[in-house]
């Protein structure tokens, strides 16, 4: 199996782009996509306070399973049960159930109404999902001492061993250190007896349903802990095969990534990184039959939206469509070929690539190409143009400087020099951003829009309009 992660606890697009999305999903050779709803799913009743004021609708909700089945897709719910639940855990009517009070990063497991809340937004979930036969139930980045460091996996944060200083709090919390003190446990046992109810409540209501998970922390925990509570009978992701083999489990994924892995402000994915990060994938799983009877069952290919619910936006899912092109081309071929090469660039109506600057060259024709096209002008010469302006221009910085502009005053002819190539370079770069904005909101709801903005174009456009203001 080959899913394509779908984040969507940060630009989530609308269900319009996702019918032009899933037909190249499918062209490209993937045959799943793994959702991870967050706030946008329909929560209702108690729940309904988790939800985005964008979130889809149940009719939605319906229309991208029946999208997914037209294009045979697997779609495959995540639903994070123990940490990255920031979406839950800000809301006050929650915050009891923090495993730090003032973090809102994990649930403390020790609390009775943590469970009690897990089985009602998975009922909820799997309510919405009866065509599912897999669910993902997320449970990374709980522990202390995990710190975002990847690397064959990229599944979560880098794609190389780059620590991205964050750190997460189980075992700290007063109700987790009286248990540890009580039982003569630790944070490994403890982790492993909140996952055991989750897939004890999974296992009694959903029969046959599979589960996945993430693995890191797994990899903390010894092979003895892990035959010991069952874990045999687990599906999950991971690289340290060996020991997961003599834990006895019955089969692994992996988890590459095709965006959101290489930094929290990424814009602009670099595709001879994520290309490497298959080609290394491709290596392990060539190595798979050294490791029977544990089988390899499938791979994610994840593209973050967010590094946690609170970070800015990563990469545009529009902007890492190349990406993921060359990634699950290079899955389907076995490698990065000659035939690779030329079945992306006939996908995405490209007339050529060049990896190592990440750019490829052509119109493109697939669904979000003018967001590629744009996003990549920002990037090259946006912020460079501006700034050169401003900070370059000697009429400026000699006779228009902030204490001329405070106190409004300047020689009309020094400020004749440069107000023609001010105004213009601000008018062409006006128009510019309201055809960008035009094209984001024909694919995104108005806040992903508003914040892209402020983060990528604001920072560079507003002092060039405040610049053109008192000019004026």
């Amino acid at each position: 199996m080959r899913l394509v992660h779908l984040d969507l606890k940060g630009a989530a697009p609308r269900v319009s782009y996702l019918e032009q999305l899933f037909p190249l999903l499918s062209r490209l050779g993937a045959n799943g996509i793994l959702i991870e709803y967050e706030d946008m799913f329909p929560f209702k009743g108690e729940l309904e306070v988790l939800k985005s004021p964008y979130a889809y609708s149940e009719e939605d909700i319906e229309w991208i399973q029946q999208l997914a089945e037209l294009h045979k897709l697997e779609v495959v719910p995540l639903v994070q049960t123990f940490g990255h639940v920031e979406f839950i855990l800000k809301h006050a009517k929650y915050q009891h159930l923090r495993e730090v009070e003032r973090f809102p990063n994990s649930f403390n497991p020790h609390v009775p109404d943590t469970l009690a809340l897990l089985k009602v937004i998975l009922s909820q979930v799997m309510e919405k999902h009866r065509r599912s036969s897999w669910i993902h139930i997320g449970a990374d980045e709980v522990g202390r001492g995990f710190c975002g460091i990847q690397t064959l996996s990229g599944a979560r944060r880098a794609e190389h061993p780059q620590p991205q200083m964050q750190v997460f709090h189980l075992g700290e919390g007063k109700d987790s250190r009286n248990w540890m003190s009580h039982n003569k446990g630790d944070t490994g046992t403890m982790y492993l007896n909140h996952i055991k109810e989750v897939l004890d409540f999974i296992s009694t209501q959903y029969r046959g349903l599979r589960v996945l998970m993430w693995d890191d922390m797994l990899r903390k925990i010894s092979v003895g802990a892990l035959q010991g509570e069952g874990m045999g009978m687990w599906h999950c992701l991971g690289i340290f095969i060996a020991k997961y083999v003599e834990s006895g489990f019955e089969a692994v994924w992996f988890a590459s990534a095709f965006k959101g892995t290489t930094g929290p402000t990424q814009s602009w994915p670099p595709l001879s990184s994520h290309l490497k990060n298959q080609l290394s994938w491709l290596r392990v799983r060539e190595a798979m039959p050294r490791f029977a009877p544990l089988r390899f069952q499938g791979i994610v290919l994840t593209g973050w939206q967010r590094y946690d619910h609170y970070s800015v936006l990563c990469e545009l899912l529009p902007v890492g469509i190349p990406s993921l092109a060359i990634c699950l081309q290079t899955l389907v071929n076995g490698g990065f070929t000659e035939q690779t090469r030329r079945k992306v660039l006939e996908v995405l109506g490209f007339q050529s690539m060049q990896l190592e600057q990440s750019t490829c060259e052509g119109r493109g024709v697939f669904p979000g190409a003018e967001i590629y096209h744009m996003v990549e002008q920002v990037n090259r010469h946006l912020k460079e143009s501006i700034t050169k302006m401003l900070e370059e221009e000697s009429a400026i910085k000699g006779w228009f400087s902030p204490y001329h502009r405070k106190h409004q005053f300047g020689n009309p002819r020094n400020m004749e020099s440069f107000g023609s190539k001010v105004l213009k370079l601000h008018d062409d770069w006006e128009s510019f951003v309201r055809d960008l904005r035009a094209h984001l909101e024909s694919i995104y709801f108005p806040d992903t829009v508003e914040e892209w903005m402020e983060e990528n174009i604001n920072p560079y456009m507003d002092p060039l309009q405040d610049l053109v203001r008192d000019y004026r």
